[in-house]
């Protein structure tokens, strides 16, 4: 979640200040200060709101330049004169190739004036004096256009994560000058991006709500959030101690907040959080947040390269629903996808080998992204011909499985063959083609969900600002609960690749009136396989390695509509269907295709009561009990394999 300066503070992201050795790199890094010159403006909008904006020129003023522009959320600092970044543009390559290059802050943050809304609506037919994201993107490029010297007409956008948003934004009724944007694990929609999976609260985000909702109205240099402090380094403990959500709220004095005044300078801390606790449901507050339903606004004059992580905890739905929709309305687009063994925005990082958690996926991964396929795309698009004939793929998708890229003019390719999974006894998954009928006999699989001993997302005991690595965590752990039901195949003969996305059909019982259900895609390795160039964790061996490739939750209420949730009725067989998002990983032969099924997956997601309640949000101690829940074996899972 929009975490840029995040990393900053915490020392995770791109230059980390943690390492000293990179720090002394970085001081000596003149680049910047050597080739570009700062300036700082800010643009008036059509309202009359002004946003700070930061333009680096190349001091070659011989020729003319693109604009390539990110607006953020997380500061375009260092502010004032002579303070200047040590990297600019989206990698090293577009940094020395020209570029004038410039920085947002967007309306509401940091040194813009105006007051922040989380994920702006979009207002479609706008009066003149109306503004959101969409016609602050527009004020701002016909400014830079009319009014920087030495530019050439032509404008990209970039951002990852948040800014990779305000990149999509950029698209949509796009200035003319608009030539390329790039959203790179871009939030398409907060009930299903980030802060919900699927209704489902991300508890583990619980501390990054303050940075997005504490309320200012007036520029500043310098953080006016702060973060609720978790006086404890065990997060699973912490959140089992605090209990009901309602006992979250004294962080955020939620009974003092009222989002209806905005305006008032007086608020105590953070609208967002009541945001969330007032409207646990798919609302028209949430909906008019959603971007991907106004992605057929995007004119084909701008060409989009969307770029997703295949382990991305934060943004997974939004790139990839992102990428669909424009190919949906856009068939005259230019649209492009590349999907890669990345978790959360490490495309842009610089180091030579690519991990995400445990695993290793190969070398130089990133970095060839940012020379051959991003340095081109912007290269194309606005220097080159700019015409649709650039030389990349259409889809460019790395098999997670195989450890190599593949290129395919569709997403998702069309060799492929329909197949079901289906769940038997004694932790057997009987894999059929879908046209073929399969015969077994149906039986329930019982296992109690215990409220006082949730199933842990990750073996580790910390605390962590925001989940990553536990995307590619060894589930060894989890498959071995009573409470963590486990189905797999027999060791695969051959190789065997899924493509696309996943569609789990579970039929499930409960006994009380509520449930979470999760869903986890496993490659059980072999217990022959050797160590992975040593990044593992101590206690762990590669032999026997349970990779999680995919997984995803289901908050049980909203499985016939988001909008309307509903009570199951006790221990009546009931469907639940969950997608999960898009996957290209080849089971290698030897190894195993393993589906575990839960109904708590904590404290990644906040605890179900198991009792139906209106509000989650709003339940109270009682109301949270220890159910026994059922899957029957007519259960299945449809997939996509490649021929």
């Amino acid at each position: 979640m929009k975490k840029l300066i995040l990393f900053t503070i915490f020392s995770l992201f791109l230059f980390s200040s943690c390492n000293p050795k990179k720090d002394k790199e970085e001081k000596k890094d003149t680049y910047v200060a050597d080739n570009y010159t700062k300036k700082e403006i800010d643009i008036v909008m059509r309202d009359g709101v002004k946003l700070h904006t930061t333009v680096y020129y190349p001091k070659d003023t011989s020729k003319e330049y693109p604009i390539l522009m990110q607006r953020t959320p997380y500061s375009s600092r260092p502010y004032g004169e002579g303070k200047m970044k040590t990297k600019i543009a989206p990698n090293a390559h577009l940094m020395k190739d020209g570029y004038i290059v410039v920085y947002q802050d967007v309306r509401g943050r940091w040194m813009s004036e105006g007051v922040y809304d989380n994920m702006r609506a979009y207002i479609p037919n706008k009066t003149a004096k109306q503004s959101d994201e969409v016609s602050d993107t527009y004020d701002t490029i016909d400014w830079l256009v009319n009014n920087l010297e030495n530019n050439n007409g032509n404008v990209g956008t970039w951002g990852i994560s948040y800014p990779g948003h305000y990149a999509t934004i950029s698209a949509i009724d796009a200035h003319p000058a608009l030539k390329a944007a790039s959203p790179q694990a871009c939030i398409g929609d907060f009930f299903f991006d980030d802060f919900h999976h699927n209704g489902a609260f991300l508890l583990s985000y619980f501390r990054a709500i303050s940075l997005f909702g504490t309320y200012k109205d007036t520029p500043t240099d310098s953080a006016w959030y702060s973060f609720p402090k978790m006086n404890s380094k065990d997060q699973y403990q912490f959140f089992l101690d605090k209990g009901p959500l309602k006992n979250l709220n004294e962080y955020f004095q939620y009974d003092k907040l009222d989002v209806k005044t905005a305006e008032n300078k007086d608020r105590i801390d953070d609208f967002f959080w009541k945001e969330i606790v007032d409207h646990p449901n798919y609302d028209s507050v949430w909906k008019s947040k959603g971007i991907i339903q106004h992605l057929n606004r995007v004119p084909s004059n701008v060409a989009t390269m969307i770029v997703a992580g295949e382990f991305d905890a934060e943004d997974l739905y939004g790139p990839l629903e992102t990428y669909k929709a424009i190919e949906k309305h856009g068939k005259e687009n230019y649209n492009t996808l590349v999907f890669g063994p990345w978790d959360h925005g490490k495309w842009s990082r610089t180091g030579v080998k690519n991990y995400v958690g445990n695993y290793y996926f190969g070398d130089s991964i990133s970095l060839n992204f940012q020379k051959n396929i991003e340095t081109n795309f912007f290269h194309h698009f606005l220097k080159g011909k700019g015409d649709k004939n650039s030389g990349l793929p259409e889809a460019y998708v790395f098999d997670s499985g195989k450890k190599e890229w593949k290129s395919y003019d569709t997403w998702p390719p069309k060799n492929v063959m329909k197949q079901v999974g289906y769940f038997r006894n004694e932790q057997k998954l009987q894999i059929v083609n879908k046209n073929v009928e399969f015969k077994h006999k149906i039986e329930s699989i019982k296992f109690i969900s215990d409220i006082k001993r949730p199933v842990p997302y990750s073996e580790d005991i910390k605390t962590v600002f925001t989940p990553r690595k536990y995307m590619t965590d060894d589930q060894r752990f989890a498959a071995r609960r009573p409470d963590v039901l486990v189905f797999e195949t027999e060791v695969l003969t051959d190789d065997f690749t899924l493509v696309g996305d996943i569609l789990a059909k579970l039929k499930v019982a409960t006994t009380g009136t509520a449930a979470d259900w999760i869903v986890k895609i496993i490659d059980v390795h072999p217990d022959n396989l050797k160590e992975n160039n040593g990044k593992l964790q101590d206690h762990l061996k590669m032999s026997n390695y349970h990779l999680m490739v995919r997984s995803e939750v289901l908050r049980g209420r909203f499985r016939n509509s988001f909008e309307n949730p509903e009570p199951f009725t006790p221990n009546k067989k009931t469907d639940v269907n969950i997608k999960l998002q898009d996957i290209f990983h080849t089971f290698k032969k030897g190894h195993k295709l393993q589906i575990q099924v839960q109904s708590t997956w904590f404290p990644l997601i906040d605890l179900n009561p198991q009792t139906y309640v209106d509000n989650i949000f709003k339940a109270n101690k009682e109301d949270f009990k220890t159910q026994t829940h059922s899957v029957f074996t007519d259960s299945s899972i449809q997939f996509s394999v490649l021929k």
